[in-house]
């Protein structure tokens, strides 16, 4: 593939489970319509990746039909053609491989979530461009921890501490090749095990590498390694220099501070961005 170009976005939007508590916070039917910087999230993330000219086609796989009239504009795309509207499954795994399962499947696919409240333009670009650029099969976007607390002081994310650094994810995942949609089906093994590094290594990568990881051993080109042994499929990482770039709208806390970023900006003064390499 020698374009960045032509990418099919795919946005997971359903909820985990019931009652999610930004819904329930903000009144919104479900997690993808509460609104932030008074637009619903899933909005912001149609917007960036509309504007990142690397897009040609948007997916959604959720929300439940049940709840679209509450989006006019959502709804409004949908209708116009402009967004693909799936129903989703009973989980994130589950949902991206039944929506990879209609498409192309020479297509190159973006997966993201509907809660990426500060997806932006340049972002999606520059994860593209990485991913094209990394000659895989699939790739994953992570940032360094240390340029996370940095920019956002106090702020807790999920840490996955590696011997060669720290780092969070991004919810930012290109499948390249008919090959790099293999990585869904081995993701969904350990989707349960998100939040807790150690068991989802063990799911993922066997004993071995838990027993590296406890032990401070396990660096992050050997951890992708062992999947590509252990599934066929070239993995890399890519590596951004956008601090902002793993936070989502997980909690109530979340979305207070993609708000506190959105509404006043000279807070952060600046983000620290690390430069891969």
């Amino acid at each position: 593939m020698n374009s960045i170009a032509g990418f099919t976005a795919l946005v997971l939007a359903g909820d985990r489970t019931e009652g999610d508590p930004v819904a329930v916070a903000t009144g919104a039917p479900c997690k993808a319509f509460a609104p932030v910087g008074g637009r619903a999230v899933i909005l912001r993330v149609l917007d960036a990746l509309a504007a990142s000219g690397m897009i040609t086609r948007t997916v959604i796989c959720g929300p439940p039909a049940a709840a679209l009239p509450a989006c006019r504009e959502l709804q409004r795309r949908i209708d116009s053609g402009q967004v693909t509207w799936i129903a989703n499954l009973d989980s994130p795994g589950k949902s991206a491989e039944h929506c990879l399962s209609g498409l192309d499947e020479n297509a190159p696919v973006l997966l993201t979530t509907a809660d990426h409240a500060l997806l932006t333009p340049e972002i999606v670009r520059d994860f593209l461009g990485g991913s094209v650029a990394a000659r895989a099969d699939a790739t994953l976007g992570l940032v360094e921890h240390g340029s996370v607390a940095a920019a956002f002081p106090g702020m807790r994310r999920t840490v996955t501490r590696l011997e060669d650094g720290n780092f969070c994810g991004c919810n930012l995942y290109a499948l390249l090749t008919p090959r790099g949609r293999g990585l869904v089906t081995f993701w969904k093994r350990a989707e349960q095990s998100r939040k807790k590094p150690w068991k989802w290594i063990g799911q993922l990568l066997g004993a071995g590498a838990v027993l590296s990881y406890l032990l401070g051993r396990l660096s992050l080109e050997r951890a992708l390694n062992t999947v590509s042994d252990r599934t066929g499929i070239r993995v890399r990482p890519v590596v951004l220099s956008h601090a902002r770039a793993c936070i989502d709208v997980d909690t109530v806390a979340d979305l207070r501070l993609v708000e506190s970023i959105l509404s006043d900006p000279g807070r952060f003064p600046a983000e620290i961005r690390k430069q891969p390499g």
